[in-house]
């Protein structure tokens, strides 16, 4: 009543009027606006961190780039890349043996890793109750956050004694070795998501093949795997940057030794291992620190063409 009181005196309508009370100024309140204001702040500081996050990316990068560039102004691209000689004190550069153990050590832990982190994931998608299902999936959750130290800890004290009584091999340290703990390491990540995968199937699928008098076997063979390939491959790829980029449980196992590796027994390096077994006696304006700064931008180059791969597979695995 007081509203429309004042409003017929002044012949404003009551809503402006109210509108100019709530606001506190002679302008009518815009929630609206306001709200569309805020939206678009809002957006523009979500742009503003991505924006950010790829520039530190590309600093990383760029500094890596020109820092390990400056090996070759001492040693060729050819002696850095295809040479086995490295020692430091006589000024040889070869990354030969870091980076053939690199790509020998992933291989190996895939060979292993992936038939069983497979294996798991069918069996807990199809094959298990409803309950040990779900009593499971949870422990696997649990082990991909178990510090690597403590991985690497339990293959020098467990695994390699092991590995000596059971080869005769009097070292134990070695490819081996470090792929076992490694595949420990990714079997949780490639097995859960592999997992999810093959239990997104549509259910019409399994049925349909059950209908047609398809065994068990055969519809995991046949239909659910060639349906969750594209997860699968994600989970696997993500296993192989976990892989490729393990330091701390690698450097407990591997031996640490710059030579190449022609038995899964003798001790050997890889790029992550060198990096942190020497980057603390490096002087730093040295062609010995620029060369492990190049082996630095080897792996950042390898993670982003590996991510690149993971989201070219999830684009197609969408467009499929």
């Amino acid at each position: 009543m007081l509203e429309s009181s004042v409003a017929a005196r002044t012949g404003s309508k009551p809503s402006e009027l109210g509108g100019s009370i709530i606001a506190g100024s002679g302008k009518p309140f815009d929630r609206k606006k306001r709200l569309f204001a805020m939206n678009r702040f809002f957006r523009y500081i979500c742009i503003a961190s991505a924006c950010f996050v790829c520039l530190i990316l590309f600093l990383i990068l760029i500094l890596m780039f020109r820092t390990g560039v400056l090996t070759f102004r001492d040693i060729s691209f050819a002696d850095f890349f295809f040479s086995t000689n490295w020692n430091p004190m006589e000024e040889q550069y070869g990354a030969l043996i870091f980076i053939f153990g690199t790509f020998a050590l992933t291989a190996l832990t895939l060979l292993i890793s992936v038939p069983l982190s497979i294996a798991i994931a069918v069996f807990l998608s199809v094959f298990v109750p409803g309950w040990l299902k779900n009593a499971l999936r949870p422990i696997l959750d649990l082990l991909v956050g178990i510090p690597s130290v403590v991985y690497g800890y339990l293959g020098l004290t467990v695994l390699i004694p092991m590995i000596r009584n059971v080869t005769g091999s009097g070292m134990g340290d070695g490819i081996l070795a470090a792929a076992l703990v490694l595949t420990i390491m990714v079997l949780p990540t490639i097995s859960r998501i592999s997992d999810d995968a093959i239990s997104a199937v549509p259910r019409k699928y399994s049925d349909a093949s059950y209908a047609l008098g398809a065994t068990r076997f055969h519809t995991v063979w046949k239909v659910l795997l060639p349906s969750a390939r594209s997860g699968i491959m994600y989970a696997v790829i993500l296993g192989m940057a976990r892989a490729i980029g393990e330091t701390m449980a690698v450097v407990m196992v591997i031996g640490n030794t710059a030579q190449l590796a022609d038995s899964l027994l003798k001790p050997t390096s890889v790029l992550t291992s060198n990096i942190v077994m020497q980057i603390s006696n490096v002087p730093f304006d040295s062609t010995w620190n620029y060369a492990l700064y190049l082996m630095g931008f080897l792996l950042l180059v390898i993670s982003i063409l590996m991510i690149a791969t993971v989201r070219w597979l999830q684009r197609k695995g969408v467009q499929g």
